[in-house]
């Protein structure tokens, strides 16, 4: 008999379980006006208690799904989300909220505000640039999709600083190799440099490298090509000046520029 016992005693005690955990739930689940919700959001926003904010909107959405509240209440989720340098939920949001509401009024923003989230994340020239091309894409998407916008005019700044990380990036790479005596591969990263990110500020340093890896090479007259073009474009550049400064030392200076 004590498996008949047993048996009873469980199915006695899990109806009991099963009732305290509806309870618990039921406790926790207040439904409320999508207005207070959202008022409620706002306060904390305003107070800098981002998270509880990001609960309360997502609450907009998940108690009045359909209510004229949820569409403001879902970006706000996002941006709370973003304030509070919570990026991954501030990503999944706004990817969510895209791609349900493409003709929202201020669809503008949603992809602005993702830009802003990729392009936070970028981290320094020494390390992997991925992030970056993710920011480039998202900024890029902006500028194409807005363009008579100030989402666009801000984004195309950042877009000119994003490249300059990824140019530097390369930059740094040619010079570990040029450090360590691997010219061809050094030069092969400058010139990657030169010719993807011409506006970038990184392009003369980049030339002034691939005039010393030429020389160090032994390839003089590609070294005097290379500074001359470094002179024509940026005749005034300190990096063009060392450049003509080692060719000079070297006897084989080019034309001043």
């Amino acid at each position: 008999m004590k498996p008949l016992k047993i048996l009873l005693v469980a199915a006695l005690v899990f109806p009991l379980l099963a009732a305290c955990s509806g309870s618990k739930k039921d406790d926790d689940y207040v439904e409320r006006p999508a207005e207070e919700i959202y008022n409620s959001g706002y306060v904390k926003f305003h107070q800098g208690n981002y998270a509880s904010a990001a609960k309360e909107f997502d609450e907009v959405d998940r108690q009045h799904p359909y209510s004229e509240w949820a569409l403001r209440a879902q970006l706000m989720a996002a941006y709370s989300y973003y304030q509070a340098l919570n990026y991954p939920d501030a990503l999944k949001a706004l990817d969510n909220f895209i791609q349900q509401n493409p003709g929202y009024k201020d669809i503008g923003y949603a992809y602005y505000l993702r830009a802003l989230c990729y392009y936070e994340q970028i981290v320094d020239i020494t390390r992997d640039q991925g992030t970056t091309n993710f920011a480039l894409e998202a900024l890029r998407d902006v500028t194409t999709r807005f363009p008579d916008t100030e989402y666009a005019h801000d984004a195309q700044l950042k877009i000119d600083l994003a490249l300059g990380q990824i140019a530097g990036h390369e930059r740094d790479i040619g010079r570990y190799y040029q450090r360590h005596g691997i010219y061809q591969a050094a030069i092969n990263r400058y010139q990657v440099v030169v010719k993807n990110y011409q506006t970038t500020g990184q392009v003369p340093e980049a030339l002034h490298r691939m005039t010393e890896s030429y020389l160090a090479l032994g390839l003089v007259e590609e070294a005097k090509r290379t500074a001359a073009i470094l002179g024509y474009n940026y005749p005034g550049n300190a990096w063009y000046r060392k450049a003509y400064a080692l060719l000079v030392k070297d006897g084989d200076a080019p034309p001043s520029g």
